[in-house]
């Protein structure tokens, strides 16, 4: 083991400035033994650094290398595995546990005894052995003893002491006054013993030749001594004296204790009494407002008011501890409650007597109304009422039972008094529906002004007799004005003739206008109530409702409704569906009634739909922009998909009648009912949707309707038998295209392409078609050239065709004079004038593309014989111009 530490010692640990103190032979415990070597070393080089170094041998066997390092100051453990028994197995914990098996123990119990004395001399932290025996550890090395590290390693290098700089200085001087101190150790060593001898025994003659100097100084310390004791007696006799002061004072300051405890406990009482004064005292200006005031005029009303605010602080006022359990606290509680209990009683009562006299007040004014289609003003008694709207906040925070008493009646009394101002209401104006209708008749025997005139200065809100009838009256009006009018499924066609009279273009604006009326009444109406119930009730301050109504409660017995007409549950989750619910209490009758007018209207004239749909669309705006989930935004909702609807089965109808149409077989088509139908209605529509919101329902109701109109025109011209399919088609596009041109519809721009693109193709078909007879034998000879030309036969070899040379095309040409081609375009002049309609006034259109067609044929003729029979001479017996005097001079005759 020695030549090994010597060889690991100068070749792996001298040339790193290190020295080996320990070397133990160890293999990992658990494994196939593979052996190293744990050395300890520390570094030569201040400052010093110890280490824990695994040598091991290389696989060659020749040399020794250096596998891992750790510092001294990383391990934490060393656990010998067992203090009593031989065991050659240890552990060393580091960042991880390394388990080693030494080859003796001997060699374990070396190792650990040096790691032991390197952590004492080296280490400020100190190292954890575990399972180590008591022997091996020794005490730790003073700091001015020089001792060995090793203990028993003979082998190992020796613990020195670290001289410091004096001592060194002291040394280098020694062996500078020493020749042989370098070249003779043992010589160097004698004369410093011989040196150590004589200063020890100068040492041990300088301590007996002070003797008697310590003798004195032993006496100077006995002399002193006795002093101390002196003074302890008399500290001790002050002390006794000072006792008695002591125990004064200590009485004196428990007494000063008790006198300022009692102060402070005074002032404490002092302003708790005065918490409880100034919190809890009610002016007994207050108790006799709450007790007596007037509830009927402003000032009591005010009164009243700030009494309440009074008691309900003097209520919340929030107690310290302790105080619920004064009598005088309690006391007084149960006066306020009384208070609040008296107050609001009389409170509920006053405000229910009040509504039952506004009730009855608004109902005498209702005669008023009768004859006018205006609903009632309610503001001056919403006016009236907000005066108490502060109480009905305190009665809300204090006792939510009689508040919600009072919410209910008010719904009572108000749904009863707003139904019938409504029924009224909405019988007036189907009065004036209905009575417009009727008296319609008057004027349809007037002339044209004489009966705009008289529509126009007739009165929105009608006489006062038109309100003479019942109910039932009123029905059997309906009934009867309506047998005179469109059904709701009448058709466009049906409606061919009167649409173009004034009489029913001032119909449709007075519905217009009595419909407009009834939205812009019923519209501030329900506004000024919600508005009301807010401010009055105080339903937009909270976010959710207190108590019990945090279910959909109807107030009519206890609870809200649940349902409404749509029958789909209404919780009452915040106070914005409170406000909701009562409207629908108070103004149930609103949306039934509207329903009934729109059918009505729709009754008397299926068009109205569409002033309906602009009306109620707009005013559904309106409201949602206020607020989407409001009442009138939702019931307005509602009676806009009726009224939709009715506008969507409004177009289905009118699509259906262009199916059912019938032609004459006798007489001529024209232009179809339908396409006149469709003019009216687009500009009707073009002027009733006029910025409009819901533009898109009528481009939906154009393009149904403009296919519905292209196809059923192919229909009635493939059926036509006396007026030529292609005269039906161009008459009745054209029609179309004019009215999409001057309408302008944007949605409808393809419809009018494809409309023109008809038009020109069937009247170039027909002109075609036509111009075939007037030069028939012509054309049939030109066709016989065509053909041989197009056999292969070169144009001018067709004059050697026995059939087509020159003698007979002069046959041919003298049978078309020109007296029998003028006389050959009147009769077709004629037979066109038969097959067109006057009230499209297309015939000088097809004249004149029939002159262009003519002369382009003749220009076609005239072509064949300059190529076929050149230089024969032989021309055409009319010019272009006599073709166009001609067609000039028809068209004037006729």
């Amino acid at each position: 083991m020695t030549a090994i530490k010597h060889a690991l010692q100068r070749d792996i640990f001298t040339p790193n400035d290190e020295r080996l103190l320990s070397i133990v032979n160890v293999c990992k415990a658990g494994k196939k033994k593979k052996n190293c070597f744990l050395c300890a070393t520390v570094t030569t080089e201040r400052p010093v650094q110890v280490k824990v170094v695994k040598v091991k041998k290389s696989d060659k066997g020749d040399f020794y290398k250096r596998q891992i390092a750790w510092a001294l100051r990383d391990l934490a453990v060393v656990d010998a595995k067992d203090a009593i028994k031989e065991n050659p197995e240890f552990d060393l914990h580091f960042e991880k546990i390394y388990k080693w098996v030494a080859s003796s123990t001997a060699e374990k119990n070396a190792f650990i005894s040096c790691i032991w004395k390197l952590n004492q001399r080296y280490l400020r932290k100190k190292i954890d052995f575990v399972n180590v025996s008591s022997q091996l550890l020794e005490e730790s090395v003073p700091s001015g003893e020089n001792q060995s590290v090793t203990g028993g390693d003979e082998e190992a290098v020796d613990e020195y002491q670290e001289l410091n700089a004096r001592e060194e200085q002291d040394i280098e001087i020694m062996m500078e006054g020493c020749e042989c101190a370098i070249s003779n150790a043992e010589a160097f060593a004698e004369r410093l013993s011989r040196e150590l001898q004589v200063l020890d025994g100068a040492n041990i003659q300088s301590i007996m030749a002070s003797e008697k100097q310590v003798n004195i100084l032993m006496k100077l310390l006995d002399e002193a001594l006795k002093e101390v004791d002196q003074i302890e007696l008399k500290l001790s006799s002050y002390e006794e004296m000072l006792q008695s002061v002591k125990e004064q004072m200590d009485q004196i300051s428990e007494s000063n204790h008790l006198i300022h405890l009692s102060n402070t406990n005074n002032v404490k009482l002092l302003s708790e009494i005065e918490f409880l004064v100034n919190h809890m005292d009610l002016a007994k200006g207050h108790i006799k407002a709450l007790q007596e005031g007037d509830l009927a005029s402003s000032r009591g009303i005010e009164a009243c008011t700030n009494a309440a605010d009074a008691l309900l602080q003097c209520m919340n006022v929030a107690l310290r501890p302790g105080h619920d359990m004064l009598l005088a606290v309690k006391e007084q509680q149960q006066h306020f409650s009384e208070l609040r209990e008296q107050f609001a009683r009389r409170l509920a009562n006053h405000l229910n007597n009040v509504f039952v006299q506004q009730g009855h007040d608004q109902s005498s004014t209702l005669a008023q109304h009768s004859v006018e289609l205006t609903l009632p003003n309610h503001h001056p008694f919403h006016r009236d009422l907000l005066r108490y709207a502060k109480l009905m906040e305190w009665l809300k925070s204090t006792d939510y039972g009689k508040y919600e008493g009072l919410t209910k009646n008010y719904m009572d009394y108000l749904s009863r008094l707003y139904e019938r101002e409504i029924k009224d209401f909405f019988e007036v104006a189907k009065i004036k529906m209905t009575g417009t209708t009727k008296e319609s008749k008057k004027f349809a025997t007037l002339p044209r002004k004489e009966s705009a005139v008289k529509q126009e200065t007739e009165s929105l809100h009608g006489s006062s007799g038109k309100l003479t009838g019942s109910t039932s009256s009123l029905n059997k009006l309906s009934v009867q004005s309506s047998g005179n009018r469109r059904s709701q499924s009448s058709s466009l066609l049906d409606m061919g003739n009167m649409s173009a009279s004034d009489l029913d273009v001032a119909d449709r604006t007075k519905f217009d206008k009595i419909f407009e009326q009834v939205l812009s009444e019923l519209e501030p109406l329900c506004l000024a109530e919600q508005d009301f119930i807010s401010k009055f009730f105080k339903l937009q301050q909270h976010q959710s409702m207190p108590g019990s109504m945090t279910e959909a409660e109807d107030l009519d017995g206890g609870t809200l409704p649940r349902q409404h007409n749509s029958g789909a549950p209404l919780p009452v989750s915040s106070e914005k569906d409170m406000i909701r619910q009562m409207m629908i209490k108070i103004f149930r009758c609103i949306e039934p009634e509207l329903n009934n007018l729109i059918a009505l209207g729709d009754k008397i004239d299926s068009f109205n739909s569409l002033y309906m749909l602009v009306k109620m669309s707009h005013h559904v705006w309106t409201a949602q922009n206020v607020d989407p989930a409001s009442f009138l935004s939702t019931t307005l909702g509602n009676v806009l998909v009726t009224i939709k609807r009715n506008f969507d089965k409004c177009i289905s109808n009118q699509i259906r009648q262009m199916e059912e149409v019938k032609i004459s077989k006798k007489s001529k088509v024209g232009i179809l009912p339908f396409v006149t139908e469709f003019e009216e209605f687009a500009g009707l529509a073009e002027s009733i949707f006029k910025n409009a919101e819901r533009r898109g329902d009528l481009d939906k109701a154009y393009t149904k309707l403009i296919r519905g109109v292209f196809v059923n025109v192919e229909k009635v011209a493939n059926e036509s038998q006396k007026t030529p399919r292609d005269v039906v088609m161009m008459e009745n596009f054209h029609h179309i295209f004019a009215t999409l041109s001057r309408l302008k519809i944007s949605c409808l721009e393809a419809e009018k392409k494809e409309a023109k693109q008809k038009y020109t193709d069937h009247l170039q078909s027909y002109v075609i078609y036509s111009l075939g007879q007037p030069l028939e034998k012509l054309n049939h000879f030109f066709e016989g050239v065509e053909a041989r030309v197009a056999q292969g036969i070169r144009e001018e070899e067709v004059s050697y065709q026995l059939a087509f040379n020159k003698q007979e095309l002069r046959k041919v040409i003298k049978e078309y004079p020109g007296k029998e081609v003028k006389k050959g375009l009147d009769n077709l002049y004629k037979k066109v004038d038969k097959h067109l309609c006057e009230e499209e006034n297309l015939l000088q259109v097809v004249w004149h593309s029939m002159q262009d067609e003519f002369i382009r044929q003749y220009k076609h003729f005239e072509g064949l014989i300059a190529r076929c029979y050149p230089g024969s001479g032989v021309t055409m017996e009319f010019t272009i111009q006599d073709i166009l005097d001609y067609c000039s001079s028809i068209a004037q005759s006729h």
